[in-house]
C-alpha cells in the first residue's frame, strides 16, 4: 500500500470525517510526520512545521507541486480539523506571526509510530477513548450550534451558516489586515439582525437610518483615517452592484468620512459567479486568499473614492 493510502487509512480509523480523508489531508499528515514513500511509520517525527514547510516537503518527497498560494486551502481543509481532532497543536504564537507553527501531539505521534504493528488496534481504541473522534464532535449539534467571534474585544456568538462564517472571516481576517485598529459599528446575524449596532457613533458620523434601510452586512470605522468600510458578505446574493452603491450613498448622504465599498466572498468560485455585476470603484476580498484584494479600478488601491 502506498504511503498516501496508509495516511488516509489512519485518518479514517481515528474517526476523521470523510472530508478530512482526502489526498490533501493524507499528504498533510505525511509531511507533518516527516514520512516519505520509503520510510516506516515508526520513524515518524513531530518537529515544529509551517504550512510553507508542508508544501516544500511534498514537492521534494512526493513530487507533488502545490503552489504557495494554496496555504489557506491546507489550513482550512486539513490543519484546522486536525487541531480540532487533538492530533496536532500550535506553538501559541500570533496567527500573523512568521513563527507560527504546528506539530503532531506527543500522544498522536506515539500512536502512528505503531501503525501496522500488532498493538495498533488496542492503542487506537485507547486513543479514541481518550480524545473522542472528530466525527462525533462535528455530529454534536450542541457543540456546533454557535460560532464564537470576538468583536471590538468582546465575545459574541454567530448562528451557524455560510453567511455568518464569512462575516466571522471578515472581522477576524479582513479587518486586521486591511482595516487595522478599526471599530465594528454594525454587524448582523442571520437570527439577530443587529448583533452589534453602535447607533450613537453611526449618527455622529452622519448616518440617517430608518427601519426601511438595509445596512451593509458589516460596517467598520477606522478613526485615524476617517474611513468607513461598507462590506457585503456574499454567499448567494447581494454584491456591491451599482444599485447597492446608490442605496448606501442615500443612507450616508450626510456622512463626511471616506467610504470604502467591499464585497467579500468565501472562495474564488463564488466571486466568479458575481464578477460581472460588481460595481466599479469597489473592492473585492476572498476569504480563501485573505492576504490579497481585487481593486476594481486602475487609478488607485484601497481607499475612499
Amino acid at each position: 500500500m502506498k504511503k498516501i493510502e496508509e495516511a488516509k487509512l489512519i485518518l479514517q480509523e481515528i474517526g476523521m470525517p470523510k472530508k478530512q480523508q482526502t489526498d490533501l489531508c493524507g499528504y498533510t499528515l505525511l509531511a507533518m510526520s516527516s514520512i516519505g514513500e520509503d520510510n516506516d511509520w515508526s520513524s515518524s517525527k513531530n518537529d515544529w512545521i509551517k504550512i510553507h514547510d508542508i508544501i516544500q516537503f511534498l514537492n521534494n518527497k512526493y513530487d507533488i507541486m502545490y503552489a504557495e498560494n494554496s496555504r489557506e486551502t491546507f489550513r482550512k481543509q486539513a490543519i484546522h480539523h486536525f487541531r480540532n481532532a487533538a492530533i496536532i497543536e500550535d506553538n501559541g504564537k500570533s496567527t500573523n506571526s512568521p513563527n507560527f507553527m504546528y506539530r503532531l501531539t506527543d500522544e498522536f505521534l506515539t500512536l502512528i509510530r505503531i501503525f501496522n504493528n500488532d498493538s495498533w488496534d488496542s492503542s487506537l481504541i485507547e486513543f479514541k477513548n481518550e480524545h473522542g473522534t472528530l466525527i462525533d464532535k462535528y455530529a454534536s449539534k450542541k457543540r456546533m450550534q454557535k460560532m464564537p467571534v470576538k468583536i471590538n474585544n468582546e465575545d459574541f456568538l454567530f448562528s451557524p451558516g455560510e453567511h455568518n462564517e464569512l462575516q466571522k472571516y471578515i472581522i477576524e481576517d479582513f479587518a486586521p489586515r486591511f482595516a487595522p485598529g478599526s471599530e465594528c459599528l454594525y454587524v448582523g446575524d442571520t437570527i439577530k439582525k443587529d448583533l452589534v449596532n453602535n447607533i450613537k457613533t453611526l449618527k455622529e458620523l452622519g448616518f440617517v437610518i430608518t427601519k426601511h434601510d438595509k445596512m451593509p452586512d458589516v460596517v467598520l470605522y477606522k478613526e485615524d483615517k476617517n474611513w468607513i468600510y461598507f462590506i457585503e458578505s456574499v454567499t448567494t446574493v447581494g454584491p456591491m452592484d451599482p444599485k447597492r452603491i446608490i442605496e448606501i450613498n442615500q443612507l450616508t448622504k450626510n456622512v463626511k468620512a471616506g467610504k470604502v465599498f467591499v464585497t467579500a466572498f468565501l472562495d474564488f468560485g463564488t466571486y466568479k459567479k458575481f464578477s460581472t455585476t460588481i460595481a466599479w470603484e469597489t473592492e473585492v476580498w476572498i476569504a480563501a486568499m485573505p492576504d490579497h484584494m481585487i481593486h476594481l479600478n486602475g487609478d488607485r488601491f484601497l481607499g475612499p473614492r
